[in-house]
């Protein structure tokens, strides 16, 4: 197995790092001014995902609720951060879901941003989105990637899985050690664990839950296991892994490029746990190409390297 290569030594993004531009014959353009026509934010251009020309070109995008300011502000994440200015916008499910049914899209995944100075911490705009989403797209599966819902979760929990999500995501995003340094004193490793377990829990109705790791913090492969390990402790049946890209000067610093066959030795580390599906990969982000990953899953394919 290859090795990581340490920034230090190679501080340009290696070959497998490389993304493509956006094609002509793409629907890049089109996802874009209809995203924008509508006023979403989506989590591809507010976080500068790798993937948005290929997951924009194929007419999909990650919807992002909430507002685009986030009341968090991990180290790693480019969502800017900050006191939002304004209460959730109660036409914002509506948007989203029209513009999800002019996409055609069959998995259609909803993110947000943190939101600490809302109540429910966003449970119920959550709700009323998969609510829209189901009303226009009944034959479409719903994806929620949801915060951690500080200090409500339970209540919040109850109000989003009540709108029957098809599945539901928790990102515990590193290991235990780096936890607390990389998401702040307000997040909890083994609340996020919890969050996951309870969602299994609380659902009237076989939920699909996934969480995502990211890799290049500087957390050792083994610790990455640890975490797989806890994650399927709790039931949980997708995992995504990918690298980390240091998204400005303020950011924590890439510690290393993860070489694609440390991806694969996590794909099959992942399948020998028994997850449902796990997507590793070095360009391999939380809902890149979920609908593949939630068909994994259910259909028994198992582990995806990318």
């Amino acid at each position: 197995m290859e090795p990581s290569l340490p920034v230090g030594e190679r501080p340009r993004r290696p070959e497998w790092m490389k993304v493509r531009a956006p094609s002509a014959d793409s629907q890049y353009d089109q996802v874009r001014s209809l995203v924008h026509g509508a006023r979403l934010h989506t989590i591809c251009e507010e976080a500068r995902c790798p993937n948005i020309a290929e997951c924009w070109g194929r007419g999909t995008a990650t919807f992002q609720i909430l507002g685009d300011t986030c009341t968090r502000a991990c180290r790693y994440c480019y969502v800017h951060s900050g006191q939002p200015e304004a209460p959730p916008d109660p036409l914002e499910p509506l948007r989203l879901a029209q513009a999800a049914a002019k996409m055609q899209l069959k998995h259609v995944v909803v993110t947000s941003v943190d939101r600490d100075d809302v109540r429910d911490r966003g449970a119920g705009h959550y709700a009323a989105t998969i609510r829209a989403l189901k009303a226009k797209l009944p034959e479409a599966k719903v994806e929620v990637l949801t915060p951690d819902f500080l200090g409500v979760e339970e209540e919040a929990l109850a109000t989003v899985l009540a709108a029957r999500p098809d599945v539901f995501n928790h990102n515990i995003e590193t290991v235990r050690r780096l936890h607390r340094r990389m998401r702040g004193a307000k997040a909890s490793y083994d609340k996020a664990l919890w969050l996951l377990a309870r969602a299994k829990e609380v659902a009237d109705y076989p939920v699909l839950t996934k969480s995502g790791i990211i890799v290049g913090l500087g957390e050792t492969n083994e610790e990455v296991v640890e975490t797989m390990r806890d994650l399927r402790a709790q039931g949980v049946d997708v995992v995504t892994i990918g690298q980390y890209l240091q998204p400005s000067s303020k950011h924590t610093r890439i510690d290393r490029w993860v070489h694609p066959d440390e991806f694969r030795w996590f794909r099959e580390q992942g399948e020998a746990l028994g997850f449902g599906s796990v997507f590793s990969g070095p360009l391999v982000r939380s809902s890149y190409r979920a609908d593949e990953q939630r068909h994994a899953a259910e259909t028994g394919r198992g582990a995806v390297a990318y």
